[in-house]
């Protein structure tokens, strides 16, 4: 089942928020190659052209429905089918940006991965990382609870697996810090109202359920989802107002490698 640009930008500005924010922390006047890792439809790359107009900028996806729709989207930068896992810029130089927002999560080995990023980048070149750090609040918890029980809990069993388990915030700093200039590490909870659980639900159908969907078939789906949604709606409860809000914690990670 691939991505679906659709759905993710149905709630594009929630979704682009944390990324301008980890842009503006980025210590760099200009640069002359950018790549965008897990560029999706192109809202986080569309950032980097804006900040830096003269930058020759890439968007790399493993999702040809992401492809095709940042590539609509933004004609004047060039994107590509690849897995960032395996990824490396195939460029005489050395870039001088490798962002990554709401990417990483999906990689394993963040040990290797993040210190080998920063190698891959020229002097003073900087690794711009954001991903969501969200696996103790309620929708991730209920998603594995609902997940462990009959009769999904055979079909399920290895939803879990398919996202990282992030280290610590002091954990990343350590990680990046023998070979950087600076690292800054940070946590962001973004609170976003929501009309009803069933928009809750939609927004998470665009990431973090497809792990837990993509296994079923439609009408297992549909039943997971049933269930799901009161759990959801106990869970966040309405506000004053009638909204609900979804509580969203977001790790940053902005490293530069040394001159």
């Amino acid at each position: 089942m691939d991505w679906n640009p659709n759905l993710y930008r149905r709630y594009e500005d929630e979704r682009t928020r944390p990324a301008v924010e980890l842009l503006a922390r980025v210590p760099l006047t200009s640069a002359s190659l950018a790549f965008d890792l897990g560029c999706g439809p192109g809202n986080s790359t569309q950032l980097l052209v804006q900040r830096f107009p003269s930058a020759q900028v890439i968007g790399i996806d493993n999702s040809p429905a992401m492809v095709r729709s940042a590539t609509e989207r933004l004609p004047q930068a060039r994107f590509e089918l690849g897995d960032v896992a395996r990824w490396e810029p195939d460029f005489p130089q050395r870039p001088d940006l490798i962002f990554a927002n709401a990417t990483l999560q999906w990689v394993p080995d963040h040990a290797r991965l993040l210190p080998r990023l920063l190698s891959l980048l020229g002097p003073a070149g900087v690794l711009a990382i954001q991903m969501p750090d969200n696996f103790e609040e309620p929708s991730r918890r209920l998603m594995r609870e609902l997940a462990a029980r009959a009769p999904w809990k055979a079909l399920l069993a290895n939803a879990e697996q398919v996202r990282t388990q992030l280290l610590s915030i002091d954990g990343y700093y350590d990680l990046l810090a023998k070979q950087a200039a600076r690292v800054d590490v940070w946590h962001t909870t973004y609170q976003h109202p929501m009309a009803s659980p069933a928009a809750i639900i939609e927004w998470l159908q665009a990431t973090g359920l497809r792990p837990f969907l993509e296994p079923l078939s439609l009408e297992q789906r549909a039943g997971f989802l049933a269930a799901y949604t009161p759990l959801i709606a106990a869970a966040y409860p309405a506000r004053a107002d009638g909204q609900r809000l979804l509580a969203f914690p977001r790790l940053f990670i902005v490293a530069q490698r040394r001159s």
